[in-house]
């Protein structure tokens, strides 16, 4: 089962939508996740049609929940090296693209999932959404530049309180402290994002990658 879906949107198919695609498991992120993620935006880095990317979660329960840290449990230490270096340059690449990339995110945005929504260069959440980095509860750290991004995004001070204690904050507060640009209602975060993703295509497109 593939654990990515891609849609394409408008007359020439400018936007890109992506989809991870393991509803079941609150979209976690497995390895095969990963290397087909990965895939994905190597191979739309200088796609000469493609305007934006809207990185979404299947069904409305998750974005992502972050690792599957049951696949981890039986993972070998070499087996778990290759999936961090997966999970770098995955991140990396994600971090270096040549064009916008959209977060639009309903329900939890944990670990692993909040770092990837926190690389993109905005997110639309629903009034659903909860973020938190979660790590230390579980006795490992943030390790997909959560440490860095969150703090420019919400501040030093309240970055430090989410990370050394793992709290959750819903939507509302997100968008009072910077981390999210705009609330919309259940199910209706993608729309909100194709509408503004809409308005990117219509911005010169030389301009939007060099901004």
């Amino acid at each position: 089962m593939e654990t990515i879906q891609l849609r394409h949107h408008g007359e020439n198919d400018e936007i890109l939508i992506v989809i991870l695609n393991r509803p079941e498991v609150m979209n976690a992120l497995n390895t095969q996740l990963i290397t087909e993620l990965l895939s994905v935006f190597r191979k739309n880095a200088y796609n000469d049609n493609l305007r934006c990317v809207i990185i979404t979660g299947a069904g409305n329960k998750a974005f992502s929940a972050g690792g599957d840290l049951k696949e981890r449990n039986h993972m070998t230490d070499q087996e778990w090296r290759h999936q961090h270096q997966l999970i770098e340059e995955l991140f990396l690449t994600i971090k270096d693209f040549p064009l916008p990339v959209i977060a639009s995110v309903e329900g939890y945005t944990f670990a692993g999932g909040c770092e990837l929504a926190l690389l993109a260069d905005f997110i639309i959440a629903s009034e659903t959404a909860k973020f938190a980095l979660t790590e230390v509860t579980r006795g490992i750290m943030p390790g997909g530049g959560g440490l860095q991004n969150l703090p420019r995004a919400i501040g030093v001070r309240r970055a430090k309180e989410l990370i050394f204690t793992g709290r959750s904050i819903d939507s509302n507060l997100a968008y009072e402290w910077g981390l999210v640009n705009k609330v919309v209602q259940k199910g209706k975060a993608l729309d909100e994002s194709i509408v503004i993703a809409e308005k990117i295509v219509d911005s010169a497109p030389m301009a939007v990658k060099m901004a």
